[in-house]
């Protein structure tokens, strides 16, 4: 009875441990500032944004604000913000990939002067 009784409770303690090892799936909302003119802009943006752990995007095209709801558990703001300034889109803390913006439709060129989509 006693053998069963500590065998008991070393399986509750060491399940006890690995839960509290695992790190929390938190989900928390962040926006920030991403330049860009047009609706393929928009969906640009927002398929860059949706990296593994983003939940969802939604980029405005007039304030140019991304909201991006994500697990941190599995990626962090400045990921994001990388992965969306590699698709040639600026953000608030990384810079635009210069050879990713090169390639974008002359509409969606928001750093040229001529560009009539501008707001």
């Amino acid at each position: 009875m006693k053998k069963s009784i500590i065998i008991f409770l070393l399986i509750a303690f060491s399940q006890a441990l690995s839960a509290q090892q695992k790190p929390a799936k938190e989900v928390k909302t962040a926006e920030f500032k991403v330049q860009g003119n047009c609706e393929q802009c928009r969906k640009r943006i927002e398929n860059a944004a949706y990296i593994k752990g983003v939940k969802s995007t939604s980029w405005d095209e007039t304030t140019k604000m991304l909201k991006v709801t994500y697990r941190t558990d599995k990626v962090t703001e400045m990921q994001i913000q990388e992965a969306v300034a590699k698709s040639g889109h600026q953000t608030e803390k990384v810079a635009v990939d210069k050879a990713a913006y090169a390639e974008l439709p002359d509409c969606c060129k928001y750093q040229d002067k001529d560009c009539t989509n501008k707001k």
